[in-house]
């Protein structure tokens, strides 16, 4: 096997193209075994296979710097530099993330999780090399779904005003070339790479330049001639109207024209963009033929591509519950409309696009617009409700203060992914959420704790004529958590009294209350705790608490959230604010970006699963 000797990127450059091609085929048969039994990203990866190597062969990382944007598809990039013994650990506590990370390798040059961001990094660090007089070289890798970005085209702007040299490759995923576009790309590939081209090119500019009176005329029109070739041949002229140099498309999959093309391109100066054509899923069929299916998923079948059932796989989700509630809502409110940031899927919104396609507005990768967009609809009189994941609605945050809450809109978060959601990792857990929606004014906050509070509270945040956020963990809804039955009877700034007690009481928030309620059931012949489901996190159900608070003198609060700035701290505030002199235990995530791995795992780490709040609480009690 060619895998076998390679335990660094100078190993590639050893090579003939015929082992290097071998080399692609074993890295992806790894890739697709580890994803198998360990979840991830799939398709993009499989995609990317023959741009990693040809990357690696060509430049010298890490002192190069190779960067790759939000990094879900640099599998292949890890097990090219060192990490192919520990591949199976991807993705598992204490194993390897499934993200480039600085501290995990020399290789890795910037750490990532989100979209968007390589650019800005890569122009970053060019600037910090010509600082220093360094000569190394610097490629971002950003995918056509992270280019629509805002920060992407700030960087572009940026980058083709400095003129630093630095290399953006954009690897569109999406489309497939034809063998006729395919030919002419190269060839023209080809012509605008050479040394004499471009040398020429540059020569006679500088030689009409000089013509007095009708030199620079000329030379304008020259360019303008180059423009509208390369325009009506390689579509490139709105990257070189930004100031960086056109290049592409090419067969991403064509291992010695990359390898041809990346040497080229080292000769030339200023910011380039090469632009790759890949197919998502390259090399294994299930993945090629359903994409969106394998872009992020949990264990499977080789064989069939089919998943694999497991525990969490059974039963309704909360994005399903979502889901299933905006058609209800929908089929009698035409104002209400659906929007989503390239999480269609993801968020429970595919049906609801089936029956309302024209309700549905996808916003690409662009949580900012996203919300601004929603603002601009509820201004306007309609019902926006922006799904968005938790670590996603963060990039948003100014537009949310500025253009939602200010404004005082009526517009509707809907927080997918709140709290742990596992094998990810740091970039992705949703636990800031709180914290960073909290100190907003008008703002409503809430956190159900099953599909039936879930639906009311997407009901009462139509109609609450104000900004209004509800957050929900990852996975399927819980113990009485079936979205049929009777109403909850929830209202905004209510809690839920399930038992009480007079020892203490836990206050929980979200699908933390079945915890409480197991911890509360363990220690029952212990203590009188008495439990609290808390709803709502802002307003507080001040009357509630207090009166808990007098009637023990003692209450814990629990969350899947960061202690500072969260629900706990809210109910701090309330406690000091009416100079309640009562005990206080915050049980929560502490100041720290918590790591990949299984949630239940990380819950038991934390001390936040059933037998680490039992042990924290007899802690605080005794």
């Amino acid at each position: 096997m060619v895998l076998e000797k390679i335990f660094s990127p100078d190993d590639l450059k050893k090579l003939t193209i015929s082992e290097l091609k071998s080399l692609s085929s074993e890295i992806r048969e790894l890739i697709i075994k580890t994803v198998s039994t360990n979840g991830g990203h799939l398709a993009s990866s499989l995609g990317v296979v023959e741009l990693s190597i040809a990357i690696h062969r060509v430049f010298n990382s890490p002192k190069d710097k190779i960067i790759w944007d939000v990094g879900h598809q640099a599998y292949a990039h890890k097990i090219l530099t060192g990490r192919k013994d520990v591949f199976g650990s991807l993705r598992i506590f204490q194993g390897i993330s499934g993200f480039p990370r600085r501290e995990e390798s020399p290789y890795d040059a910037f750490s990532t999780g989100h979209a968007s961001t390589s650019i800005s990094a890569a122009l970053g660090m060019a600037i910090a090399r010509d600082v220093s007089k360094e000569s190394y070289r610097i490629a971002a890798i950003i995918g056509d779904g992270s280019i629509s970005g805002g920060l992407a085209f700030e960087a572009l702007n940026h980058a083709g005003y400095l003129g630093k040299d630095m290399l953006v490759i954009l690897n569109s995923n999406e489309m497939s070339i034809s063998p006729t576009v395919g030919a002419l790309s190269k060839y023209m590939n080809k012509i605008l790479t050479a040394p004499i081209y471009n040398r020429f090119r540059k020569d006679v500019q500088e030689l009409l330049t000089k013509v007095p009176r009708i030199g620079n005329t000329v030379a304008d029109l020259a360019q303008r001639v180059e423009e509208g070739v390369k325009n009506v041949l390689v579509h490139g002229v709105l990257f070189e109207d930004l100031g960086l140099r056109y290049i592409g498309p090419i067969d991403g999959h064509d291992l010695p024209l990359l390898i041809e093309t990346l040497k080229r391109v080292q000769s030339l100066n200023g910011p380039i963009l090469l632009h790759v054509i890949t197919k998502k899923g390259y090399g294994y069929q299930p993945a090629e033929q359903h994409p969106d299916m394998f872009h992020g998923l949990g264990q499977f079948d080789v064989a069939t591509g089919q998943p694999k059932k497991t525990k969490s796989s059974q039963g309704i989700t909360f994005s399903e519950v979502f889901g299933k509630t905006m058609i209800e809502l929908a089929s009698s409110n035409p104002k209400i409309f659906a929007i989503t940031a390239a999480m269609e899927d993801g968020t429970g919104l595919s049906e609801f696009k089936e029956m309302f396609p024209a309700k549905l507005l996808d916003a690409g990768i662009a949580e900012e617009h996203a919300v601004t967009l929603a603002g601009g609809m509820a201004a306007s009189g309609l019902l926006p409700v922006v799904a968005i994941y938790s670590t996603f609605l963060q990039r948003a945050y100014d537009q949310i203060v500025h253009d939602v809450c200010l404004p005082n809109l009526p517009v509707v978060f809907c927080l997918d992914r709140a709290g742990l959601v596992g094998e990810d990792g740091a970039t992705h857990h949703g636990v800031f959420d709180m914290a960073y929606l909290r100190h907003m004014p008008n703002m409503t906050i809430c956190a159900p704790k099953d599909g039936l509070e879930l639906k009311e509270m997407l009901a009462l945040g139509i109609n609450a004529n104000s900004p209004f956020a509800i957050r929900y963990p990852r996975g399927n809804v819980v113990e009485a958590s079936s979205i049929e039955g009777n109403s909850t009877n929830v209202q905004i700034g209510r809690a839920e009294i399930i038992t009480e007690g007079t020892d203490a009481c836990i206050i929980a928030c979200g699908s933390m209350t079945w915890t409480a309620l197991k911890a509360a059931a363990m220690l029952e012949k212990e203590f009188s705790l008495g439990v609290i489901n808390a709803r709502f996190v802002k307003p507080l159900d001040a009357e509630t608490i207090l009166a808990a608070a007098e009637k023990t003198s003692r209450i814990i609060t629990l969350e899947e959230h960061v202690l500072a700035g969260g629900f706990g701290s809210a109910v701090c505030e309330l406690l000091v604010q009416h100079q309640i002199n009562a005990k206080i235990t915050i049980l929560g995530l502490p100041d720290t970006f918590v790591e990949h791995g299984e949630t239940s795992l990380l819950l038991k780490k934390y001390r936040l699963d059933v037998e680490g709040v039992v042990e924290r609480i007899r802690e605080v009690i005794t």
